[in-house]
């Protein structure tokens, strides 16, 4: 082999190892790029599902204790300006694998969507423990409360042809629906047999959502409504509103320094030794009646008055002739003006309450009534007076728990001889009778009630309604007394807003949920 030959070898020999070098150097970069992508991959949907276990920890959390924004940690305060303003935070927890190693942690802020709300926003931070990768997720948490129907009752419902359903409404036994419906009805029963004072006769079995009479019945099916109508479906739990009377008694202790201990207490439900705080107000005597307690006059501002009622009358003898107004009508005695409502937003009261407006209301609170250390004496709210909202925007929000009977007092409308201009006798509210009704009755204190049979003299209700029987604002009978017109229309904003820590129907769900792409 000559010289020039033995040096093309070389050659081609050396430009081959310099191409496969090149080769090995692109596919050791190429093998590299995509491993380290792959990392970054895995660590990104590792920091992505330690922020979601974030977020379905405090799902868990809520579940077991509901209306807790502060991960266990009372008497905190939210979080001042900057993008987490109105949270409270930071709540940092280890994140473990399988084999139970720290992998990273996840940082929590959580801030209610109003006060009392059953509701929050919930932003949690994932990282892997060198802190290299970072995702946020943000979800909203809630539960539906009794807030969430329009009516719900746990004794069979009657809407006449007249009459509207406006929003969900839900009756644990079954819904005669003679009347137009803007929500879902449903009835937790496929069948019932009505009484003759609910639509039917005793005797007869209808479906659990069914209409008898009027042009609305007429013109759809009887008992499917195109699908807005719904049975058999879960029953609401009314039983479980004396265990949230005694949590709202419980957020009204916490509300004071004077008080707080109690809450913690294994007897707090049946504890009547406090004194009085702007969120709790004691038993008015130490022996019941129904016609003595308190009044709540709830002011624009925001704050609230409170009267001791010593007795209550009704002077009446018939439509158009009786003298009674709230101020003739109660016996009653100034004990402190101007009161701010609490920071939980709940009022709690041992005995009976009147509610007012003063002459609108213009915040949130939830006034819950009763009796706990006793199971025979059980308290009643009156309406003694229109109840207003500054506005109807989901700003303002009243509550009203009685243990029994959420009633109408016959002296709160205007006389039915007045002026139109004087109506409409107006109420906006989320009300619960939780043992009890709510309605106008066809007696008060022994005596008859007046009938509003005039189309311009209405009454305006515009919050939610739930009732353990009979709720109406008519009642039919030999006389007719109570409001024949009325507007009661559901208020969409208690969906997920409802009066602060309003008692919940069902447990907590993720509402929203989305990723937050800007890391903060």
């Amino acid at each position: 082999m000559n010289e020039n030959a033995s040096g093309h070898i070389l050659t081609w020999v050396m430009g081959f190892l310099a191409a496969i070098t090149v080769i090995l150097v692109a596919t050791t970069s190429v093998l590299d790029l995509v491993l380290s992508d792959s990392i970054r991959t895995n660590k990104s949907q590792l920091t992505l599902n330690i922020a979601d276990a974030g977020i379905n920890y405090y799902l868990w959390h809520l579940s077991h204790s509901g209306a807790d924004f502060q991960d266990g940690n009372t008497g905190g305060t939210p979080i001042v300006g900057g993008e987490f303003n109105g949270f409270y935070g930071p709540y940092i927890k280890d994140y473990k694998d399988d084999n139970g190693v720290i992998a990273g942690k996840y940082t929590l802020y959580i801030k209610p969507k109003s006060v009392g709300s059953t509701v929050a926003v919930v932003r949690a931070i994932g990282e892997t423990t060198d802190s290299k990768f970072r995702r946020t997720v943000e979800a909203e948490i809630g539960a539906p409360s009794f807030a969430s129907y329009g009516i719900v009752g746990d004794v069979a419902l009657w809407f006449g042809s007249t009459e509207a359903a406006n929003g969900p409404t839900h009756s644990n036994v079954g819904v005669r629906m003679d009347g137009p419906n803007t929500g879902d009805v449903t009835s937790s029963n496929s069948t019932y047999v009505p009484p003759s004072s609910l639509g039917g006769n005793g005797t007869t079995v209808r479906p659990g959502v069914w209409c008898n009479a009027g042009i609305n019945c007429a013109s759809r099916n009887s008992t499917d409504n195109n699908g807005s109508w719904r049975y058999p479906v879960p029953a609401v739990d009314f039983n479980s509103i004396t265990g949230e009377l005694c949590n709202l008694k419980k957020t009204a202790f916490l509300s004071n320094a004077s008080t707080s201990a109690l809450a913690a207490s294994a007897t707090a439900c049946s504890d009547v030794s406090a004194a009085r705080t702007s969120a709790y107000i004691p038993r008015y005597q130490t022996s019941f009646s129904t016609t003595r307690g308190y009044m709540i006059e709830l002011n624009a501002n925001g704050t609230y008055n409170l009267y001791g009622v010593a007795n209550e009358v009704y002077n009446y003898t018939n439509n158009t002739n009786y003298t009674n107004t709230w101020q003739s009508a109660l016996t009653e005695t100034l004990i402190q003006s101007n009161i701010p409502t609490p920071s939980g937003g709940v009022i709690f009261v041992e005995d009976n309450v009147w509610v007012r407006t003063n002459t609108v209301y213009s915040g949130r609170v939830t006034i819950a009534s009763g009796r706990l250390a006793s199971a025979t004496e059980q308290t009643n709210v009156v309406i003694a007076d229109d109840i207003k909202y500054s506005e109807k925007t989901g700003k303002d929000a009243i509550g009203i728990i009685a243990e029994n009977n959420v009633t109408v007092a016959p002296y709160a409308p205007p006389r039915p001889n007045d002026a139109s201009s004087n109506y409409p006798f107006e109420i906006d509210a989320a009300l619960i009778a939780k043992d009890g009704s709510v309605r106008f009755t066809a007696t008060y204190l022994g005596r008859d009630v007046p009938y509003w049979s005039d189309p311009n003299k209405k009454l305006l209700y515009y919050g939610s309604i739930a009732s353990r029987n009979v709720w109406t604002w008519l009642v039919s009978g030999g006389d007719s007394d109570g409001f024949l017109y009325n507007d009661t229309t559901y208020d969409y904003n208690l969906l997920y807003a409802p009066p602060p820590s309003f008692p919940i129907t069902s447990t907590y769900d993720i509402l929203k949920w989305r990723e937050v792409l800007v890391t903060p």
